[in-house]
């Protein structure tokens, strides 16, 4: 996804008849390169952020989402495929030289007992979030130095955007001993939406910013292009990614005892 310095934003969106995305990716006003891609499956919904300063970032967040469409495929995928799907990335990956050049995360609907199911995934610090309609939940953990330094009472969550070294993560795809994936599983709920971003987001967009957002922006694709527009007036050092996903009909007779999801950040 190769785009000039200051290029428009790439636009995307998709509706089915349960799920209406929008995409919107834009290289910053720093960067010459994206390295981000993105997929808005049938059930897959995910963001791939290239490690930056690789020169082959781009090419290997492109080789992990299109791993993740080949999940995209099959029908009725459990959490097991996801997880062996991330795996079978970082292998191809480490055989083509791109190790540790790309991190993950996003949300996959899969099949749990014949029941449909969300499964969180991450690897690195690329977010999600889900909103519910009151309030914003970040459902994923970043496996970056800087929430490491948070979570021993190092480090302050406002400290962080100031942090040196906050752009050092601790887990990538390819990398045998650091790219292990968090997943989480937990149903479905009608109306809920997700925001899957990369780093170039929450490093310029604050949560209760990103809360507003999806406030005042009922489709998709405007909320996904908002909030790559905060980013780009915030500076946008970095590449940036925003996928929103919303969620209109939640299947009946859920089993509800499923819910293994964290309600905020470990």
């Amino acid at each position: 996804m190769r785009r000039p310095n200051g290029a428009a934003e790439e636009v995307r969106g998709s509706t089915m008849s349960e799920i209406r995305t929008g995409v919107t990716t834009h290289p910053g006003v720093v960067r010459e390169v994206n390295e981000d891609n993105a997929i808005a499956g049938r059930r897959i919904f995910a963001v791939a952020d290239g490690v930056g300063g690789h020169a082959a970032g781009e090419v290997a967040s492109a080789m992990l989402v299109a791993r993740l469409h080949e999940l995209d495929q099959q029908e009725a995928p459990g959490p097991e495929d996801v997880r062996a799907t991330l795996a079978a990335a970082g292998r191809s990956l480490e055989e083509a030289g791109h190790a540790g050049m790309t991190t993950v995360a996003g949300i996959a609907l899969v099949t749990v007992s014949e029941r449909p199911h969300w499964v969180v995934f991450n690897v690195g610090d690329s977010r999600v979030y889900r909103f519910d309609g009151t309030g914003l939940t970040q459902l994923t953990v970043d496996h970056s130095e800087a929430q490491e330094l948070v979570a021993s009472g190092l480090l302050t969550a406002e400290e962080v955007r100031t942090y040196p070294r906050r752009h050092v993560v601790t887990r990538v795809l390819g990398k045998a001993s650091m790219s292990d994936p968090d997943l989480w599983l937990f149903p479905p709920r009608a109306g809920e939406r997700f925001v899957i971003c990369t780093d170039g987001l929450t490093n310029e967009v604050a949560d209760a910013e990103i809360d507003e957002v999806l406030r005042s922006h009922a489709d998709a694709r405007e909320a996904a292009a908002a909030l790559v527009g905060l980013a780009l007036a915030a500076g946008a050092r970095d590449n940036v990614t925003a996928l929103v996903a919303d969620y209109s009909v939640a299947p009946q007779a859920v089993d509800t005892t499923c819910d293994t999801a964290p309600r905020s950040p470990r």
